[in-house]
C-alpha cells in the first residue's frame, strides 16, 4: 500500500506540471468563462504543490541549509512572477500590489508560519528549540530589508506620496540584493552550522534521518519538473488574475486583499513543509523556511519590481501606512524576544498567531 501511494505521488507531480503547460497553451490571451477559470485554479494550485514537492526533492539531495534556500527561492520566483504579471495588466490600480504582497509575505512568514511551527513543536515536544545565532541573523536581515524597502518610502520627500525616486529605488534594489547575497553566503558557507537543526542539548544535527537522499538523476528530473511547474504557475496566474481582482472588488474588500491572496497562495505549500519539520522537532529548519522566504521575498521582489518599472507604466507605491508600520514594528520586537532564548513555549507561538490574526482582520477591515 505504501509503495502504491508513493507511486501515485510521483505520478501526479509529473502529470500536473505537464497539464499546466498544456492548459496554458490553450488559454493564453483568451477571456476565460467561469468553468475554465475553476479548472485553471485547480491546476494552478496543483502546480504550486508540485513545484514545492520537486523543490523539496532537490532540497533533500543537497541537504540543509541549502534545502531551505532552494524552497525559498522557488516560492519567491512564483511570487515575483505573479506580482509583475498582475502589475503589467493593472495600471495605476496595481501601484501598491508589490508593497501589499511583500508585506503580506513578511507577516505570513514571521507571524503565521513561525507561530504555527512554534506552537506545533512546543505542544508536541514540550519546548521548541532552535539556534538563536542563525535565527537572529535572519531576523535582523528581515527587519533591515523591510525598513529600507517598505518604511523609508513613506518618509522620503523626493517624490509625492509613499514613493521612491529613481535614485532611491535603485539604491533600495541594490541594497536588497547585497543583503540577500550576504545572508545566503552566511547561511551556506561561512556560518552554515548556525542554520542547522540542534538537539535539546544544543548539539548540531548534521544528518537527516527520515529518508535516504534521492539519486542525482532523480534530483535533476525534479529540477526540470520544478521549472516546468513554475512556468505553468506564472502563466495560469495571469489567466485567473482578472477573476481574483474582480472578485475582491465585487465583495467590497480593500485592494490590499489581492496581495494577501497571492502571498497565501504561494506560501501555503511552504507552510506545510515547515510544519512537517516542526512535527519532527526540526524547528531550525522551519525557521529557515519562514525567515528565508521573508528575506527572499523582499530581497528579490524589490529589485525585480524596480527593474520592471523600466517598461511598466504607472506609479510604484512601496511605503506602508501607519497601521502596517505599527504591525511591522510589533513583529520585529516580539520576534526578537522570541529568538533570544533559543527555545519557545506555546505562549510565543500564540503571540505570533494573534499578531497574524490582527493583520488579516485589518486587511479585510482597514
Amino acid at each position: 500500500m505504501i509503495t502504491r501511494l508513493r507511486s501515485l505521488t510521483r505520478l501526479w507531480t509529473v502529470l500536473v506540471p505537464a497539464l499546466a503547460v498544456v492548459l496554458l497553451v490553450f488559454t493564453w490571451g483568451r477571456a476565460l468563462p467561469g468553468a475554465v477559470v475553476a479548472l485553471v485554479t485547480v491546476v494552478l494550485a496543483g502546480s504550486v504543490l508540485a513545484a514545492v514537492h520537486h523543490a523539496e526533492v532537490v532540497a533533500h539531495r543537497v541537504g540543509e541549509p541549502f534545502g531551505s534556500l532552494v524552497l525559498a527561492l522557488a516560492v519567491t520566483v512564483i511570487e515575483v512572477a505573479l506580482i509583475v504579471t498582475l502589475m503589467a495588466d493593472g495600471g495605476d490600480k496595481s501601484s501598491t500590489l508589490a508593497r501589499d504582497t511583500v508585506f503580506a509575505a513578511v507577516m505570513i512568514t514571521c507571524n503565521g508560519v513561525v507561530g504555527l511551527c512554534l506552537l506545533v513543536a512546543s505542544l508536541r515536544h514540550g519546548t521548541a528549540v532552535f539556534n538563536p545565532e542563525g535565527t537572529g541573523a535572519a531576523l535582523a536581515t528581515v527587519a533591515t530589508l523591510a525598513t529600507l524597502s517598505l518604511v523609508l518610502p513613506t518618509f522620503t520627500t523626493s517624490k509625492p506620496g509613499a514613493q521612491f525616486s529613481t535614485v532611491q529605488l535603485t539604491f533600495a534594489a541594490l541594497s536588497s540584493l547585497i543583503l540577500y547575497g550576504l545572508f545566503v553566503a552566511t547561511q551556506t558557507v561561512r556560518h552554515r552550522d548556525y542554520f542547522l537543526p540542534i538537539t535539546r542539548q544544543g548539539e548540531v544535527i548534521t544528518a537527516d534521518d527520515h529518508a535516504r537522499p534521492p539519486s542525482a538523476r532523480t534530483a535533476w528530473i525534479s529540477l526540470g519538473l520544478l521549472g516546468l511547474a513554475l512556468i505553468g504557475v506564472v502563466g495560469l496566474a495571469k489567466g485567473v488574475s482578472p477573476t481574483i481582482e474582480s472578485g475582491v472588488k465585487a465583495v467590497g474588500l480593500n485592494q490590499a486583499v489581492v496581495g494577501v491572496i497571492i502571498a497565501l497562495l504561494v506560501l501555503l505549500p511552504e507552510t506545510i513543509a515547515a510544519l512537517r519539520s516542526a512535527r519532527r522537532d526540526r524547528v531550525q529548519t522551519s525557521l529557515n523556511l519562514a525567515l528565508g522566504s521573508a528575506i527572499a521575498s523582499i530581497g528579490l521582489t524589490i529589485p525585480a519590481v524596480a527593474l520592471a518599472t523600466v517598461w511598466l507604466s504607472g506609479p510604484l507605491v512601496l511605503g506602508l501606512g501607519a497601521t502596517h508600520m505599527l504591525l511591522l514594528a510589533l513583529t520585529v520586537v516580539v520576534s526578537s524576544l522570541t529568538v533570544v532564548p533559543g527555545r519557545a513555549t506555546p505562549l510565543q507561538g500564540g503571540v505570533h498567531l494573534v499578531i497574524f490574526a490582527a493583520y488579516l482582520e485589518l486587511a479585510i477591515n482597514p
